[in-house]
């Protein structure tokens, strides 16, 4: 009872908020200050990571690697996430910034590897953009029974409507943070209250033997990680898993628009790594219990299940009754607003970075315009949508949309890279600073400096892996010799980063002072505007 009434007063505490004007403060951004508190801050940052369609994007696969020993690399996985978390706190409550780990990596460890720490979120979250805006269109055809649509995720109507929820995603972060928060109040409600509804009553299924054919009792074997069959299916199944966490950072990117911003939005991020855990754990559990690892029928080895394992599952768990058919509907609503309240988050989250990066001169500075009324980032947030919607298209009409799964392959890449980075970076921040006043040097230096040097680990194990063609769902073999034949996950996530050395150096040319260290902030192009 203690500890709920600590937690609850830390809570309250920070959930007092006045909004105020938009920040023109010299080296401010524009944004408005005090717009958020912790309630809407974990709301933003769970909310982020889209459980639910993570789950049902990821699931299949990672007991393709690791079977029923799933739960376990959902709850190993967790250790290196809450270790760089840890570290996202400890360098926000230094230094709040919007551009996070672009900002902290550039102040500390240097310009240019800031910038391809930047470059890192941008390229992971354009890249998984295609992949939620398909599942909001299929899944936005399977919940009005339009099934010949919705289970083709590249057909030219699944496209119109991922690309509607783009624009519309867009528009709610353009209207200001504030807009943005309400609405994810809304899709996490539905997200979290019917994946605990679908687990409890999966779990009941199980216990009661009325699960059906290839069910499975939940057993303390499923937590033993040496049962898994080898070291390469181990760090597949966790760099899988990384996916299912990612974007809780983004409590700590609208940290300039939250109360108490040193504090809060460090506390938000820990928070929600927490309930993502508890969550993640239970709806795994549930779901190998009532599906089975089979490969056929519900079971999660078969092959037409893996990209839809929730709407494959709602009638074996609900039932057919009018009220069992209107809960499997709720579940396939579940996943559409998950992939839709993760689009916004994605848009929010990188609107923000580029915010950043063009306030401090690493982007061209028409990137540090914002709205005056909305306060929300304007060039930022549109070429976001923009850049999601063309690389949706592009990858929508190649390997008829196979590709959309390895560019999301390829952003564990990209995330244990600039998870790893933060965690890297608070170690070096932190590493000869005397025990302050409260926090401790493990919580700053030594847990975050584990955390990033598990998930460089696992990136760099998983690029290698990825060169195997079987890895990913393309491929490409070199048109002279030596004639190799490439992963297209591999390919992608090398990709991305080519790209953005070559960027780096272009920009490094054009616009210097960045890159010479000089990061003098200017105030947003935008925000000393009196009309617009």
């Amino acid at each position: 009872m203690a500890t709920k009434g600590i937690l609850m007063a830390w809570i309250s505490k920070s959930e007092s908020v006045q909004t105020e004007s938009p920040d023109l403060r010299p080296g401010g951004k524009g944004l408005r200050p005090g717009a958020l508190g912790m309630v809407a801050s974990v709301i933003l940052a769970t909310a982020s990571a889209a459980p639910a369609y993570s789950l049902a994007a990821t699931i299949a696969f990672v007991v393709a690697f690791v079977g029923v020993q799933a739960p376990v690399v959902v709850a190993l996985a967790f250790v290196p996430i809450l270790f760089v978390a840890l570290g996202y706190s400890a360098l926000n409550r230094r230094d709040p910034d919007c551009g996070t780990i672009f900002t902290w990596g550039s102040k500390i460890l240097g310009p240019r590897i800031g910038f391809m720490a930047g470059w890192a979120i941008i390229a992971s979250f354009v890249l998984v953009m295609g992949s939620l805006a398909q599942v909001a269109g299929q899944y936005g055809f399977l919940l009005f029974g339009a099934d010949r649509i919705g289970n083709d995720p590249s057909n030219p109507w699944v496209l119109l409507v991922g690309l509607s929820w783009i624009a519309l995603m867009s528009w709610v972060c353009y209207r200001g943070i504030e807009v943005a928060a309400a609405v994810q109040r809304v899709l996490l409600f539905l997200e979290f209250g019917m994946l605990v509804i679908f687990s409890v009553v999966a779990l009941v299924r199980v216990y009661a033997g009325n699960a059906g054919t290839g069910a499975l009792q939940p057993h303390i074997s499923w937590l033993n990680p040496f049962a898994i069959s080898s070291p390469s299916a181990f760090v597949s199944g966790i760099v899988l898993m990384l996916f299912i966490y990612w974007g809780w950072e983004t409590s700590l990117t609208v940290s300039e628009e939250t109360a108490d911003r040193k504090r809060t939005p460090g506390r938000a991020a820990t928070i929600s790594t927490f309930l993502l855990l508890a969550l993640y754990l239970i709806a795994t559990v549930a779901t190998i219990a009532v599906a089975g690892i089979g490969t056929t029928g519900n079971g999660l080895g078969n092959p037409d299940n893996s990209g839809n394992v929730f709407a494959a599952l709602g009638d074996a768990v609900f039932g057919t009754s009018p009220i069992g058919s209107f809960c499997a509907h709720l579940m396939v609503l579940m996943v559409l607003s998950s992939a839709a309240a993760s689009t916004e988050t994605t848009i929010l989250t990188l609107g923000r970075t580029m915010l950043a990066m063009g306030s401090y001169g690493a982007l061209p500075r028409v990137f540090a315009k914002v709205h005056p009324k909305y306060a929300s980032p304007k060039v930022g947030t549109i070429v976001t949508g923009v850049a999601g919607a063309l690389f949706y298209i592009v990858m929508n009409f190649l390997s008829d949309g196979h590709v959309i799964g390895d560019a999301v392959a390829a952003c564990g890449l990209m995330i244990a890279f600039y998870y790893g980075l933060t965690g890297l970076t608070a170690a070096w921040q932190y590493r000869q600073t005397p025990r302050p006043e409260r926090g401790h040097p493990w919580l700053r230096a030594v847990f975050p400096a584990l955390g990033g040097l598990m998930l460089f680990t696992a990136g760099i194990w998983s690029l290698i892996n990825d060169w195997n063609p079987a890895s990913s769902y393309t491929s490409w073999t070199l048109p002279f010799a030596p004639h190799w034949h490439i992963g297209g996950v591999f390919i992608i996530g090398a990709g991305a980063f080519a790209v953005g050395i070559v960027a780096m150096v272009v920009l490094s040319r054009r616009q210097p002072e960045f890159f010479r260290g000089k990061l003098a902030q200017t105030a947003s192009l935008d925000s000393l505007d009196t009309a617009e």
